[in-house]
């Protein structure tokens, strides 16, 4: 008896585990927040690992938050595009930063106030407004000067950022979902801002959401969802997902 337990436990049929279509290997990079030295540095150990593992169908997905805190964000808009024409598949969520960005850009004091509160100064210094002229300047002012430094080439590449995308078993959002809402009826918002309802809920969300937007020290890795904000503006800590058939590591630009 004994052992025809023992056999049943172990005839028990294995967890699934999550994996993207065959043939396939994912690069998905969270937050770069402005630091443009380290999307430099993390893309050479992406090309590096990839050259290793061997022929594949490539992809690269930003999760958004590229601008914003850090000092380089023009630079970071303009090596995503550069990335974009150069890399046979690169795609970009669009962020609540972003969001934010583009919005500002429309000439409301109101929204670029909120814009500046979020973060986003370093990133209209990137753009060339600094020093004096940009220190004394009302928002009404800064309203209007400016939108035109923004190259619309970057602008358009923002604004074609998606919202969500779907590769295999994985879900990539840059914040996260609604919980218990279907994934066709959810709301940008949430795709772009939601936070602690996210977070806190351990349910099966059918798909497991690959996701930035909260910074945590280190990758948060949970059965239901997997975090790679690691907060590289201010950690210098820039990291990415790596996915091919239901393989999973991390390559990050900590110094080891």
């Amino acid at each position: 008896m004994f052992f025809s337990r023992f056999r049943r436990k172990n005839n028990q049929p294995q967890p699934i585990r999550p994996q993207v279509p065959a043939g396939r290997r994912i690069y998905a990079i969270g937050d770069i927040h402005g630091r443009d030295d380290l999307f430099e540095k993390l893309l050479n150990k992406i090309a590096a690992d990839s050259n290793d593992r061997g022929a594949a169908d490539v992809s690269i997905i930003l999760l958004g938050d590229l601008v914003d805190r850090g000092p380089q964000s023009k630079q970071v808009v303009e090596r995503a595009m550069t990335l974009a024409r150069s890399w046979p598949d690169v795609r970009c969520l669009m962020g609540n930063h972003e969001e934010v960005f583009l919005a500002a850009l429309g000439g409301d004091p109101k929204l670029m106030r909120y814009f500046v509160r979020i973060g986003g100064a370093p990133t209209i210094h990137s753009y060339g407004l600094v020093g004096e002229a940009y220190d004394q300047m009302t928002f009404e002012e800064l309203a209007q000067a400016f939108p035109p430094m923004v190259p619309a080439s970057h602008v358009e590449f923002l604004s074609s950022a998606e919202d969500k995308i779907v590769l295999g078993d994985y879900l990539f959002v840059h914040a996260g979902i609604r919980p218990g809402v279907p994934l066709h009826e959810q709301r940008v918002g949430d795709l772009r801002w939601i936070r602690d309802e996210f977070l806190s809920d351990e349910r099966d969300h059918g798909l497991v959401v690959v996701h930035g937007h909260t910074i945590f020290p280190d990758v948060q890795e949970n059965p239901n969802r997997i975090s790679i904000d690691t907060g590289a503006y201010g950690s210098g800590k820039l990291t990415a997902l790596c996915l091919e058939g239901d393989n999973r590591w991390y390559i990050d630009t900590a110094d080891k």
